[in-house]
């Protein structure tokens, strides 16, 4: 409503992007810059840092207090864990591990940010882009009372502007809580299934996740389980994951393929769907496996699709491209709550563009250049 009025009586094309620019209460938002706050605790002890680009495994926390620095380190990761620790990449599958569960996934994230960035840049960012959502509040608004029934006008949209800056985060918190809750069942779980190992029922605990529930019930009732049932189950889900699935499937299993046809892009450009404003250059990473990640300053972020747990790399990035994606996904929402320009379904983005290339992202027009 708010960029079809505004575009309708000014001509002002995604001016909302620019006016929920760090909105209050966004925890997907949040936790992408409480990860800076880590890196903060982190920077200022250069064994601790040196210590972390070594990391391999997943003890590592264990042996931070023994280094210089190092129990303030493991405290602020620990916290960041306490509250962030049952995300993880493709969160929704309750197999994945969790950061909790392997935090050595955060640690190239922690290290760009203490390369990257200086202290206290979390708080800087959240109040730059407050400020550039009043800025943004304050033109709009004047603009408006300079037409006829300007008052009306800017009165409307003020309480719109309110309304949606105070729930525009309530978005995420839906995905929040069920992430949370499903950790709390995969504990649960695995707890019973670690009984089955001692027992001998089950080789590793989790083998459990090769059985439904009702199967899993059944194991643990008669303690008998079929060998050769995991092990098919196991040969399947690997053949699944050579797969690539469609981009749109109907719920009657039709797949459905289409093209863009737009005739207002330059020659070669990739075409997807804006979703958030802007233009900006700068060199592509190519990046299919968050824990790869290498990022530099003005980097644009290209993959595939992504969900909140690649929220932490956002901070360091200056723009996103990604094959998969609307209005309303995830990417596109933090990208507008970060003000990076976005453009998302883009076809076969991470084949046709090769990293280190440097291209161009029309957040505001939905395409992306490939530059020479």
């Amino acid at each position: 409503w708010l960029n079809d009025r505004l575009y309708e009586w000014l001509g002002e094309k995604n001016a909302a992007d620019t006016l929920t620019l760090s909105a209050p209460g966004n925890i997907t938002s949040e936790m992408g810059l409480a990860l800076l706050d880590v890196a903060d605790q982190i920077r200022p002890h250069p064994e601790v840092v040196a210590f972390l680009r070594g990391v391999e495994d997943d003890g590592f926390l264990d042996e931070l207090p023994k280094l210089p620095g190092g129990a303030a380190a493991r405290d602020a990761i620990e916290a960041y864990l306490d509250r962030y620790g049952m995300r993880c990449v493709g969160e929704i599958d309750i197999t994945r591990p969790r950061w909790s569960e392997r935090p050595s996934t955060l640690v190239p994230v922690i290290l760009d940010n203490v390369r990257l960035f200086e202290p206290g840049a979390a708080r800087r960012r959240f109040e730059q882009g407050q400020q550039q959502a009043r800025e943004k509040a304050q033109e709009v608004l004047t603009r408006l009372r300079a037409l006829p029934d300007g008052e009306q006008k800017a009165d409307e949209t003020e309480r719109m502007i309110d309304r949606v800056r105070t729930f525009v985060g309530y978005r995420e918190y839906p995905k929040y809580g069920i992430v949370s809750r499903y950790f709390v069942y995969k504990q649960a779980l695995l707890d019973e299934a670690e009984r089955l190992v001692r027992a001998g029922v089950l080789t590793e605990r989790e083998d459990v996740f090769y059985l439904t529930f009702q199967e899993f019930h059944e194991v643990v009732r008669s303690h008998q389980l079929d060998d050769d049932l995991i092990r098919q189950r196991r040969d399947a889900f690997r053949s699944y994951q050579a797969l690539t699935p469609p981009r749109v499937m109907t719920s009657d299993g039709e797949v459905l393929t289409g093209a863009y046809r737009r005739d207002d892009v330059p020659a070669g450009a990739l075409i997807g769907v804006p979703v958030s404003a802007g233009t900006v250059e700068g060199r592509a990473r190519v990046i299919l496996d968050m824990a790869q990640a290498d990022l530099e300053a003005g980097d644009i972020l290209v993959t595939a699709h992504t969900d909140p747990s690649w929220t932490p790399l956002f901070v360091g990035i200056a723009g996103l491209v990604t094959e998969v994606g609307g209005l309303m996904t995830h990417g596109a929402v933090i990208a507008r709550e970060y003000g990076l320009p976005a453009v998302v379904s883009v076809l076969d983005a991470t084949r046709l563009i090769r990293d280190g290339q440097r291209i161009r992202v029309h957040g505001s027009d939905g395409y992306v250049e490939i530059l020479p």
